[in-house]
């Protein structure tokens, strides 16, 4: 048998009937063009069948003709879907209520981000965007497009080259490119480039101002090196003196290194201490008791809480103490000075640049006593030795 069209809109109902004729029963209602479908017989008198919801109340007079009774074993449909939950009326209002407040909330702007900006303050730009009703709180809809918001806002902001305006969902993020200005020179007043220290001198390169000195010449710190006085007595300028000078400078170290060395080792055993920051207050909740080592290292994890990528003043702390023991070896005297000399290597590298290059090295001085190895050791370095000078009005060289 065909079954109706949009059953589930229109509501049926799974009978059972029972009776010494249900055959003549089932083919009276079909007869009568009461559509039936799915006819499962389940016994010798009784079956199994499904009709719309609208048809029920027609099988009465065929029950009565041929004496069958007939029970509902299933109700389907949207009808019956939507009279249960009418019987749950505070349910129904309750689910209506939520998504008309989630749609609320999901039209509404509720997270504005201002990236890309170096000199221009964040508030300037969000006081501008306020100004064209982008702000915390707004209705979606009553945005105007993004294109035209890029323009009001780049037109409202001093020294913009672009504005972008996206939204995501509920945040909006506002891009900007801020305009290029060069950067003006800071006016500097004449100056002569000196020696910073005694030294042999390797190279000279004078970009501006009047070399002093020749490669191989010896100088002294304080000593002129590129003059920023140009001409003479009589005609005179004076300028920035400009360059780059390098020389053989000699540093002499003393170095002390001992024999045993001492480094602490963590034993793997470990404590930890749980508290509840509120504030500027941590309440401890675990690792109460006394500290069992004699000697350790305590390591402090904060982990605030946070909403929309702002922190909390509250979170989680750890405190985790680790157990540390100290261990000692022995290094040979040849390890020893080589360990020196490299610590004194680092030590000039970091006073006086990075750029410099060691020429030679000369041990003056070595012997080892009370398990220490002493030296005195002599460096020849390659490095820049200039710098400026102000030059007084008036005063000459």
């Amino acid at each position: 048998m065909n079954i109706p069209t949009m059953i589930q809109l229109r509501g049926y109902l799974t009978l059972t009937v029972r009776g010494e004729h249900v055959e003549a029963f089932i083919n009276s209602v079909v007869d009568a063009g009461i559509p039936v479908w799915d006819v499962i017989p389940t016994g010798t008198q009784s079956a199994e069948f499904k009709l719309l919801l609208r048809d029920f109340k027609g099988l009465r007079p065929f029950l009565k003709r041929t004496g069958c009774r007939t029970r509902i074993k299933e109700r389907s449909g949207y009808p019956f879907k939507l009279r249960r939950l009418w019987k749950r009326k505070a349910f129904v209002l309750g689910i209506v209520l939520f998504f008309a407040i989630l749609t609320a909330l999901s039209s509404m702007v509720w997270n504005i981000e201002v990236e890309g900006n170096e000199s221009i303050a964040a508030e300037d730009i969000l006081d501008a965007a306020k100004q064209e009703g982008i702000y915390p709180y707004q209705w979606i809809f009553k945005l105007q497009s993004m294109d035209k918001l890029s323009g009001s806002l780049a037109s409202r902001l001093d020294g913009v080259s672009w504005v972008g305006v996206e939204r995501n969902g509920t945040r909006i993020r506002i891009q900007v490119v801020e305009a290029s200005v060069p950067k003006k020179p800071p006016l500097q007043s004449p100056r002569h480039l000196i020696s910073t220290q005694d030294a042999v001198i390797t190279y000279i390169y004078a970009e501006k101002g009047l070399p002093k000195v020749q490669i191989n010449s010896r100088v002294k710190k304080g000593d002129v090196l590129i003059s920023g006085i140009l001409g003479d007595e009589e005609n005179s300028e004076m300028i920035v003196a400009k360059g780059e000078v390098k020389g053989l400078v000699w540093h002499e170290y003393d170095i002390e290194v001992p024999l045993v060395k001492t480094r602490k080792v963590y034993t793997g055993e470990g404590k930890k201490r749980s508290y509840l920051v509120l504030g500027d207050r941590a309440v401890q909740l675990w690792g109460y008791g006394e500290v069992p080592y004699s000697q350790q290292e305590m390591l402090t994890y904060y982990d605030p809480l946070t909403w929309r990528s702002r922190a909390l003043p509250f979170g989680w702390m750890t405190e985790k103490i680790m157990e540390v023991t100290e261990v000692q070896h022995t290094i040979t005297e040849e390890e020893a000075k080589k360990e020196g000399i490299e610590g004194a290597r680092r030590d000039i590298l970091a006073k006086y640049g990075t750029d410099s290059r060691f020429v030679s090295q000369k041990i003056l001085h070595e012997k080892k006593e009370n398990g220490k190895v002493y030296m005195k050791v002599l460096f020849e370095v390659e490095e820049t030795i200039a710098k400026e000078l102000p030059i007084v009005y008036n005063q000459g060289e």
